[in-house]
Formats: structure tokens, C-alpha cells, sequence
């Protein structure tokens, strides 16, 4: 891999989309949830006014910008409300793909996730180290202090099914179908644009899969996942805003 800094504008030629994870690199990594009985609490995080900016400017300048993220649709909009106008929400893990106002469903997963739903609230139940489930249409997203192998050997019995650990949470979906990388190719379908137009960046390892989709895959943590080009971790700036910074410079 290369640093950022080595990055031409020779590289970017070809590129008409940008695709950035979330957490981790256009907001701080960590998700602030409490669930007691029926009640479930989410913090809403709010992107930067610095990245506000630097969003519109590669609107102004053609880029295509698509945020790309495990969490939901409502979630989404509010953490992005001031900048919905110049970006497409593909949210879900590659479920589902908002666009000015109207949604693009890539999956039905309600007949692999009906039947598994009430067995993992089940087995959660009583476990001191489930913080809860964050409110989901397509996929099921619990968040934990620690990994919990009741839910793994739960998800191994479902040969449809996948389950990931990102660090706070668990995401359970569809097998390949419920993925980043599938949701990257629906919208690439909608834009008509081919995997040369394509940067992606990602810091975790459910964005493996969506890197190797794109063109040029950014790294925003290379001790967990593989790019082209990878961003140094530093303290003043986030992954995102070190990119926009670096492509903003070139035109």
C-alpha cells in the first residue's frame, strides 16, 4: 500500500464516484446505545461542519458521493441531514440505496430474518454483555460489550445467514447478498458507472468486500484492512477529511 500522500492526480482520472464508510471515518468510531425493556436510546452523531464542506465542494467539482453504512435509513439521514442534497445513502450493509427521495431495495430479507429474530432476543436476553439492538429494516445489528458466542452459534445453525463482529456490534444478514460490496454494485448500476470509477474507503472488517469492489480502495485502518492508498491515523483529522483534503488539492 501506499500513503495518501503519494497519491497523484493521475490516479484519480477515471474516478466519478467516491464511496466513504461511516463510523470510523467520516465520524468518530463507537456507537452509544441503552436498551431496558421496550425502550431503545441511540445517539445521533452529526458530521462536521469541515466535512460539510469538503462534501459539497466535490459535489460543485462532479463527484458523486455515497455514504456507505450498516446503520438505517432514519439514522443516516439524521447523522447527514445538511448535506442529503450532493449525496446517495446505501445503507444496511448494501440492503437498500437512497437517492433524492426515493429508495432502491437490493434485498427482501424478511423470510430468512423472521424466524431467527425472536431466538437471538432469546438467547440475548439475560446476558449482561448485550447493550441491545439497534432499530434495523433489513438486517439485525446487536451491539455488545464483548463478543457473545451464544449469537455466533446461533447464526452457524442458519446456512443463509452471516454474522460479523465489528468491534461493538454483531451484524447478521444475508450470505453475499447483504453485503457493502453487493450494495456498491446496485449503485453502480444506478449511476452507470463500471468498478475503474469507482474509490472507496473503509476502516473495519466488514468493509473488505467493499474495497475490493472499487477502483481504488482506501484504507482508513491498515492494521485491519488492505487499498491501494492507506490514510495515517491521526488525532486531528479523520480518515474522511485527510481524502477530501488530498482529491479537494488536485483540481
Amino acid at each position: 500500500m501506499k500513503l495518501l500522500n503519494e497519491m497523484l492526480p493521475s490516479d484519480i482520472n477515471k474516478i466519478k464516484m467516491i464511496v466513504f464508510d461511516v463510523d470510523g471515518v467520516l465520524v468518530p468510531r463507537g456507537t452509544k446505545i441503552k436498551q431496558v425493556g421496550n425502550t431503545t436510546t441511540l445517539e445521533t452523531k452529526v458530521i462536521n461542519e469541515k466535512q460539510i464542506r469538503q462534501i459539497e465542494e466535490l459535489n460543485k467539482k462532479g463527484f458523486l458521493v455515497n455514504i456507505s453504512s450498516g446503520r438505517g435509513l432514519y439514522m443516516l439521514q439524521e447523522m447527514f441531514r445538511e448535506i442529503l442534497p450532493f449525496v446517495s445513502l446505501t445503507y444496511e450493509n448494501g440492503s437498500a440505496t437512497w437517492y433524492k427521495g426515493k429508495i432502491y431495495q437490493h434485498i427482501n430479507s424478511f423470510e430468512y430474518m423472521q424466524d431467527i429474530f425472536p431466538k437471538l432476543k432469546k438467547v440475548t436476553a439475560k446476558n449482561k454483555d448485550v447493550k441491545g439492538f439497534e432499530p434495523k429494516e433489513f438486517i439485525i445489528t446487536i451491539h455488545c460489550k464483548k463478543m457473545v458466542q451464544e449469537i455466533e452459534n446461533l447464526v452457524k445453525k442458519e446456512d443463509r445467514l452471516y454474522t460479523v463482529w465489528n468491534g461493538e456490534a454483531y451484524d447478521i444478514g444475508i450470505k453475499r447478498n447483504q453485503t457493502k460490496a453487493f450494495g456498491l454494485k446496485c449503485a453502480m448500476k444506478i449511476f452507470k458507472l463500471k468498478k475503474e470509477n469507482v474509490m472507496a474507503i473503509g476502516d473495519n472488517y466488514n468493509d473488505l468486500e467493499l474495497l475490493g469492489e472499487a477502483g481504488i480502495p482506501i484504507s482508513a485502518d491498515k492494521d485491519r484492512v488492505n487499498g491501494k492508498f492507506y490514510v495515517p491515523l491521526l488525532g486531528k483529522y479523520l480518515p474522511a477529511d485527510m481524502l477530501m483534503q488530498k482529491i479537494l488539492s488536485f483540481k
